[in-house]
């Protein structure tokens, strides 16, 4: 059994929803949504096989204005069963037969990401392996022909025998390290060939840069370098060689096919019809693009076909101006979840800046901690901090959660210039600090638009 599905069997839509509240606040209907979703998908591994490939991912929209974590619940979601993941904006996207990217380029790119990944866990598994076989290596170089025989009938013990194993105890204990040997390392490869990507024609460019492979065989020169470094070239060089890639290809296939996650930024920035005289005629083709890929198509990358059908597609947008039902309607049906993410208060901006795990004030805390500053925040600061937060998301543009990132920057600006001056020191952050440090940013609202 996969460990994706163990780990997904694990995750129950309470589990998923607890772990989701360890990172961010609020938002409990779009949380209930995508724990379902991730649900569903082994749920869907449990069904018999007659009936498993009829059982489509009930893809999800969520709607709410910037910084208000729609972004935050996708990625998390990955992460918590480690699926393959990319984040993706449609306004970058582009009509077939325009300049630009086309959307199937978000599959190649998230079959890259999975094979790199599983390609970096097989090293890791190999890591043991390639560290014995890169042992023999290095004490070929420092002791050549000293290598017992592998094959035929058992020799008896040299002289030659009891030296190499001498040099293995000393390399066991570091004792080699700064001794310097000459290695022979791979130069760059041959170049590699990109100008069929952007046209989808994945396979022409694989069996153009396989014939430049060919053309060009990889040359190595001779370097010298300390034993510690060149253990690491060695044992990268035979993880390298001890990994089989169709093996890796193979399960990064399995993981973006049934455990991908596309999370696709900006769709209100695409929603509009041809009819409606917009100005961006293209819109409606990009949508129309989409369609196949979330219905379930096969798509050609340079790792073989991927089949899109159980990819888990989320999309996202602020929809101000446009509306969900702006959508052409075969596109509407395949996100059959919509979910509204509502505004951050500043009791929310209070609750996000001391609750989570990776809260901020804690971020900055643990930074300053590396210079001797001890920085501790007062509750009447974090109330102070968050009232003008929201005062500033009300005068200018609404950008949620991030605008507190930018007046904590600010609010520190000081001390995390002088810190290595300063040090060690106590800072007590109260709510006359917070006030004194953005006093000019908050009253005055042409400065607070160009910095905050």
């Amino acid at each position: 059994m996969s460990k994706f599905v163990i780990q997904t069997m694990e995750l129950t839509p309470r589990r998923i929803v607890a772990e989701l509240d360890r990172y961010i606040i609020g938002q409990a209907e779009a949380k209930r949504a995508v724990a379902i979703a991730l649900r569903n998908r082994w749920r869907r591994l449990q069904v018999p096989k007659t009936m498993r490939d009829e059982i489509s991912p009930k893809n999800i929209i969520m709607i709410g204005p910037t910084g208000v974590g729609k972004t935050e619940i996708a990625r998390r979601l990955a992460k918590l069963t480690c699926s393959p993941f990319i984040k993706v904006e449609a306004s970058k996207y582009t009509e077939v037969g325009y300049v630009g990217r086309d959307v199937e380029s978000m599959i190649r790119e998230l079959m890259d990401l999975a094979v790199n990944t599983v390609e970096t866990e097989e090293k890791e598994a190999m890591r043991q392996k390639a560290g014995e076989a890169a042992e023999e290596r290095l004490l070929d170089l420092l002791l050549p022909g000293s290598r017992t025989p592998t094959t035929g009938p058992p020799e008896p013990t040299s002289k030659a025998d009891d030296t190499r194993e001498k040099f293995r105890t000393l390399l066991h204990e570091g004792k080699l390290n700064d001794r310097e040997v000459e290695i022979e390392s791979c130069e760059s490869g041959p170049p590699v060939a990109r100008i069929f990507t952007a046209m989808g024609l994945e396979e022409m460019e694989k069996n153009l840069n396989e014939a430049m492979g060919h053309m060009f065989p990889k040359k190595t020169k001779p370097r010298r370098m300390k034993i510690k470094e060149a253990w690491e070239v060695l044992v990268a060089e035979e993880a390298t060689r001890l990994v089989d890639m169709d093996k890796v290809t193979a399960e990064a296939r399995t993981r973006v096919e049934q455990h991908g996650i596309i999370f696709i930024d900006e769709l209100d920035k695409v929603a509009g019809r041809e009819s409606r005289s917009s100005p961006d005629i293209s819109r409606e083709g990009v949508q129309r693009d989409l369609l196949p890929l979330v219905e379930g198509s096969t798509v050609s990358t340079k790792h073989g076909q991927v089949k899109t059908d159980h990819i888990l597609f989320i999309a996202a947008g602020a929809f101000h101006v446009a509306k969900p039902s702006d959508l052409i309607p075969e596109l509407q049906g395949r996100f059959p979840i919509r979910v509204e993410l509502s505004s951050l208060t500043k009791e929310d901006f209070v609750r996000i800046l001391t609750e989570p795990e990776n809260a901020l004030t804690l971020q900055y805390r643990l930074l300053l901690e590396t210079e001797k500053i001890d920085l501790d925040f007062q509750p009447e600061a974090i109330k102070t901090l968050a009232k003008l937060a929201s005062q500033v998301n009300e005068k200018n543009e609404n950008i949620g959660a991030r605008r507190l990132a930018t007046i904590m920057e600010k609010l520190l600006d000081e001390v995390s210039f002088t810190a290595p001056d300063i040090a060690p020191a106590k800072l007590s952050v109260d709510s006359a600090y917070v006030r004194d440090k953005l006093k000019d940013l908050v009253e005055n609202t042409d400065l607070t638009r160009y910095i905050l």
